[in-house]
């Protein structure tokens, strides 16, 4: 039997993973070269850590395991009825059994052209753009002579109040307050301005009461402005248009949502508003039970009504399962469906500041910040990753450093600006 696994994130790796002992041939094939570990990527974007510390290259995780071939390429479609999986470039890969674990993508809610004024943050490029941004504006602020344009430019608008929205956030106070506030000579750093926008009534609002009203709280008290039941109505080169309101910024950030990848409408299922394929029971889908889809791209409504949130822990148990129920296919043995058990989940807001759910316990403050560093630790994919992080993260705790504030950046031509 051939599996192909579309997808080397949380899912599709976990899926191949879970097939090390069985008796069949794996290819599992993703665009990059590489594994990212999402849920730190803000820090990349913040200069707190480098892509190398967060990622590590597919083959290097997978090396040990011989029933596995991995594939660089771009899937373009999948021929469902002929069992083959469309390359960019014309090739073809046939499967017995297909895991589709390509992901999600940023989306600008039908407004794509706010995308080059407010990147969105799902892959390294999208990290380094953000730093890039960041950093130039204290550069440009430092010489800039006219009072409303460095004001503009200390003004950075983080659009999403979710979990990434108000880590960002909380992070970008922290550099202009701290880390860079003795590295500049004309402009006061400290005086940034940082606001987050929510259309929704609270921050977090995924979270449980009180929690959201805490997270709320401890970014006040870094100093970002909060501003709640506020929808964007436009993106430029300038700034931001909340309904009659002006923001004027020169750094806008996008964390407002984001969708399935374009894939999932193309495997022929029931596909919803955010790009989210519906799967049977068994994270299969229905008119075609030799595939099976998994992770953000999966909408999975059978075990409370609502879809699962798209989280790293939610899309590794949804590829291990689908890995299993390919093993039972074949032993002969019949599917199991799925069932998720939530260990809860959390959220750092900066410096010792986070909340946290697990169970029946809703903490926040320190305790969370520190349950979130040893669970974020724990996940990464390798013991080096995970020494690599600690030691910048300890040494940024001790010294209110930032290792990784280079302005380094693709220009459009794919030359390295210098």
């Amino acid at each position: 039997m051939h599996v192909v696994i579309v997808g080397g994130g949380f899912a599709g790796l976990a899926a191949a993973q879970q097939l090390r002992k069985a008796d069949l041939r794996v290819t599992l094939i993703d665009r990059s070269n590489h594994h990212l570990f999402q849920p730190l990527l803000y820090q990349v974007a913040t200069a707190g850590l480098a892509p190398s510390d967060i990622a590590e290259p597919i083959r290097a995780i997978l090396r040990r395991q011989a029933n596995v071939s991995v594939r660089m390429g771009e899937v373009i479609g999948v021929d469902v009825d002929g069992r083959r999986v469309h390359l960019a470039g014309g090739e073809e890969v046939a499967y017995d059994r297909l895991v589709v674990a390509a992901g999600a993508e940023t989306s600008w809610f039908g407004h794509d052209e706010w995308q080059p004024f407010a990147p969105g943050l799902k892959t390294v490029a999208d990290a380094l753009d953000i730093r890039h941004r960041i950093l130039t504006a204290f550069e440009r602020a430092e010489w800039c002579d006219d009072p409303e344009e460095r004001e503009r430019l200390m003004t950075f608008a983080v659009i999403g109040g979710g979990a990434t929205g108000a880590e960002l956030a909380g992070a970008i106070v922290e550099i202009a307050m701290v880390t860079v506030r003795r590295d500049f000579r004309r402009v006061k750093t400290d005086r940034a301005r940082v606001v987050l926008v929510e259309g929704g009534p609270d921050v977090l609002a995924t979270f449980p009461a009180p929690l959201p009203g805490k997270a709320r709280k401890q970014l006040e008290d870094l100093g970002v402005e909060v501003m709640v039941d506020t929808f964007v109505t436009g993106v430029d080169a300038t700034g931001v248009q909340l309904g009659e309101q002006r923001l004027d910024a020169a750094t806008v950030l996008w964390a407002a949502g984001v969708r399935g990848v374009d894939l999932g409408g193309r495997l022929g299922g029931e596909v919803d508003r955010g790009g989210r394929v519906s799967v049977a029971a068994d994270l299969s889908l229905e008119h075609s039970p030799d595939v099976f889809v998994v992770g953000d791209l999966a909408r999975f409504v059978h075990q409370t009504g609502d879809p699962l949130p798209g989280l790293a822990p939610v899309a590794q148990a949804m590829g291990r399962h689908a890995a299993k129920n390919i093993v039972a296919d074949l032993r002969g043995d019949a599917r199991a469906p799925f069932v998720y058990r939530d260990k809860g989940s959390m959220a750092t807001i900066g410096r010792s500041k986070g909340i946290a759910l697990t169970g029946p316990f809703k903490l926040s403050g320190f305790v969370a910040w520190v349950a979130w560093a040893l669970i974020h630790l724990f996940f990464l994919v390798n013991f080096r990753n995970r020494v690599l992080v600690f030691v910048k993260w300890a040494i940024a705790w001790f010294t209110f450093e930032r290792a990784s504030r280079l302005i380094w950046k693709l220009d459009p031509s794919g030359k390295r600006e210098r």
